[in-house]
């Protein structure tokens, strides 16, 4: 992904690589290590179908545009340092983040004995990461159909989900993340697999997520009033 980027000088396509490389992950854990036990197999569904979405998603929403406003400041800010830092800070650093998101599917892919006295948390996994889905592919999708209504341009985006949190996709993805943390449990190991739903959860609330977003709305005024009567991640009623 770092050449194709350098290719194309464009890093914002590591953003289309995040899912991707889930899917390689999952696929090459679950083919070369699992048994095909049902909950593998549901796990890695889950993950391969989240993973297409969101590269599939980003890819058509990012076609035909300029880099994204994030890398095209680093591309200035990093000046003569742009390529190795991009490498290690942007392709590397992601590659080491996917490696602590993907403990969950790895524990799972190569368990060899279930704690039977959890497989109630089968079912409520799934759900949850039904919940976290939903809000980030409808959020995405009500978001994308914003951006490309002409007649909206120049407002602020707070109708649907986003009415209810200025980030329901952000919350998806976290909300995802621990329903596969919960999936993970009777594996064993829930030490090692609830890193991936707390680092997940840290870097979507306080770097890459909600907090980097919004500074480039800093200064707006709508954006002000919407920030003060609608919540930053968990989804509530507008105050």
């Amino acid at each position: 992904m770092f050449v194709i980027a350098q290719l194309k000088n464009d890093n914002s396509i590591v953003d289309i690589g995040w899912g991707i490389g889930f899917i390689i992950v999952t696929s090459v854990t679950y083919f070369v290590y699992g048994d095909e036990r049902f909950h593998q197999k549901l796990v890695s569904y889950l993950v391969i179908v989240w993973g297409l979405r969101l590269s599939m998603y980003i890819g058509i929403r990012n076609m035909g545009k300029p880099e994204d406003f994030r890398y095209a400041n680093w591309r200035k800010e990093w000046g003569r340092n742009f390529l190795w830092r991009s490498f290690l800070q942007v392709f590397m650093l992601q590659g080491f983040i996917m490696f602590i998101n993907t403990l969950p599917i790895v524990i799972i892919n190569n368990d060899l004995a279930i704690f039977k006295s959890y497989k109630f948390l089968y079912p409520i996994g799934c759900a949850v990461w039904c919940v976290g889905f939903f809000f980030e592919a409808w959020g995405d999708k009500q978001m994308y159909e914003f951006k490309n209504s002409h007649h909206k341009k120049g407002t602020i985006m707070n109708r649907g989900l986003w009415k209810f949190t200025r980030h329901p996709n952000y919350f998806g993805e976290a909300v995802m993340w621990w329903g596969i943390f919960l999936l993970a449990i009777p594996s064993g190991q829930w030490y090692l697999s609830i890193l991936a739903p707390l680092t997940n959860t840290f870097l979507l609330l306080k770097v890459s997520g909600v907090t980097m977003l919004e500074k480039k709305y800093e200064g707006d005024d709508a954006y002000s009033k919407y920030k003060r009567t609608t919540n930053a991640f968990l989804p509530w009623f507008p105050k």
